[in-house]
């Protein structure tokens, strides 16, 4: 079980410690309804230095790019980001990630925790044509997640950037709490706003104690893994290993946004056809109309009680306090509006697909 640079600080702040991904990570401080608050109303910080960093440079850095990854990375600018996918051969996805343009020719991918290997090795394995210059940076480098309303206002003093003026997916490389060279990104999986931060693992804990001394009097507080989980299915932001996976399409799980096909990429042809036939089921968004919780791996059935999907993710949301969930069902089922119902152990219940994002600020 591998460690992060800020283990021993979160051990000692108390946080309850699981294995996750293959690190040893806080799932939480105090309680994820306390934690999920935080971030919605003020400010909160994790640790998610877990997540994989790869660095790609030289001249056919874009092309690499543009082949492996679903969205067109030809729009990128230096100081801009990109959210994307890495379809398979299949018609699944080897992974969703963030692609960023450091400089021109270089670029970096930040990809999911459990698939740094699988990803590097199927980016790999199609260099052989671009002979791109490929580094995987994720041991070296720590990121923090600052999120929330009030995390501008918060770390505004920390950084000579104007953090107002940070629009969101984009990035600047500058000072942040006395280091140089940080990337300051407006991105985040909470839908409250706030930055991303990557640093190497042996600034991290100089800039995690400035953080919480400048977000002090904004009530600044440590956030877990399970907050997260709550927060980004508020959002219906897309779980990798839960509501995308190796066998599910971007078509059917609503990425169509991140899928151009003005250019060649892997297994395009195949996802270009499934688009113009329509996928054979989607990822929906359905809300609990009495009491329950969804869970991930319930059916999800017809008013006959006939199964006709299973739920990829679910919750109780701390911010409505109503049961919510993804999961995917056949196209007839999935307009906005749609009954549908989950079986709950032994109780079927009620539910209706809604337009998402659950959350509205």
């Amino acid at each position: 079980m591998k460690n992060t640079a800020l283990t021993t600080t979160h051990e000692s702040l108390g946080a309850k410690m699981v294995p996750f991904a293959g690190y040893n990570m806080p799932v939480s401080y105090e309680g994820v309804n306390a934690e999920h608050e935080t971030v919605r109303n003020s400010v909160g910080v994790f640790d998610v230095s877990h997540m994989g960093e790869f660095l790609i440079s030289g001249s056919t850095a874009l092309d690499l790019i543009q082949k492996v990854s679903s969205n067109d990375a030809t729009k990128l600018t230096i100081g801009r980001a990109q959210y994307s996918c890495l379809p398979n051969e299949t018609g699944g996805i080897v992974d969703d990630l963030i692609i960023y343009k450091i400089k021109e020719e270089q670029y970096l991918l930040v990809v999911n925790a459990s698939n740094i290997e699988k990803d590097w090795n199927h980016i790999s394995s199609y260099n052989d044509e671009f002979k791109a210059d490929m580094k995987n940076i994720s041991e070296g480098y720590s990121l923090l997640a600052i999120q929330g309303p009030k995390a501008v206002e918060a770390m505004q003093s920390l950084t000579s950037v104007n953090l107002a003026d940070i629009k969101f997916y984009h990035f600047e490389v500058s000072d942040f709490a006395a280091i140089d060279n940080v990337i300051i990104s407006a991105t985040g999986y909470t839908g409250s706003g706030g930055f991303e931060i990557y640093c190497k693992n042996d600034e991290v804990k100089q800039i995690w104690d400035k953080v919480f001394e400048a977000g002090a009097d904004f009530g600044i507080k440590p956030i877990g893994l399970a907050a997260r989980d709550t927060l980004r299915l508020e959002m219906g932001y897309c779980l990798y290993g839960n509501d995308i996976d190796d066998n599910t399409s971007p078509l059917e799980a609503g990425l169509g946004w991140v899928t151009k096909f003005n250019k060649d990429f892997v297994n395009s042809a195949a996802l270009e056809k499934e688009k113009q036939h329509g996928p054979k089921r989607k990822l929906v968004a359905f809300e609990l109309n009495e009491r329950g919780i969804p869970r991930h791996g319930y059916d999800i059935v017809d008013g006959n009680g006939k199964t006709i999907g299973v739920v990829t993710s679910g919750t109780m949301s701390p911010s409505m306090g109503t049961g919510i969930g993804l999961g995917y069902v056949p196209p007839i089922f999935s307009d906005v509006g749609s009954k549908i119902s989950i079986q709950i152990r032994k109780n079927v219940v009620p539910a209706s697909v809604i337009k998402l994002p659950f959350y509205k600020k």
